[in-house]
């Protein structure tokens, strides 16, 4: 496993829709792992392909920061298929390290998910994971967190983030 670069806001590659992903394979499965391990690295609780510059729909979530591999997820072509609810909380990402915002997002979230043999399965979130299965399938389809918020608010992010990068 290794800990691989994360793409920052900017990048062009973080606004493309990402392709889907066709049979599993061990690159993949490697993949995987290094996304997992990434996540973990820096602290977060999920890691889209595209943020490692992998433009393809596969993204991570382990809402328990790695403390419960059983709660290790691997969303593969993923689909929201329903909403439900509403949430208010802080989020975050690992390509705007240092900005957290408060956003709504879905209470509960139901997902179609391929399983890595081809088929296809149903998941569903509540609370951080709905809103971590929300952030990453944003990744997917080349979308950032703050691209919720209005121009200006966005504009202040924006100029916040990059004094920060720049110290």
């Amino acid at each position: 496993m290794a800990v691989l670069p994360v793409l920052t806001w900017g990048d062009p590659r973080l606004k493309k829709n990402s392709a889907d992903v066709g049979e599993w394979t061990p690159e993949l499965e490697q993949l995987v792992a290094d996304l997992f391990e990434t996540s973990l690295h820096d602290e977060g609780v999920g890691l889209a392909a595209p943020q490692v510059g992998v433009n393809l729909n596969l993204a991570v979530v382990d809402c328990s920061c790695g403390e419960d591999p059983g709660q290790k997820i691997i969303l593969i072509n993923p689909e929201i298929t329903k909403e439900e609810g509403s949430q208010e909380g802080p989020e975050g990402c690992l390509s705007i390290p240092g900005i957290r915002e408060v956003l709504t997002r879905p209470q509960k979230v139901t997902l179609r998910n391929r399983t890595k043999d081809g088929g296809w399965e149903e998941l569903v979130g509540e609370d951080l994971k709905a809103r971590a299965f929300c952030h990453e399938i944003d990744h997917l389809r080349g979308r950032l967190f703050v691209e919720y918020f209005g121009p200006v608010k966005r504009q202040f992010l924006q100029k916040k983030y990059l004094k920060q990068v720049r110290g």
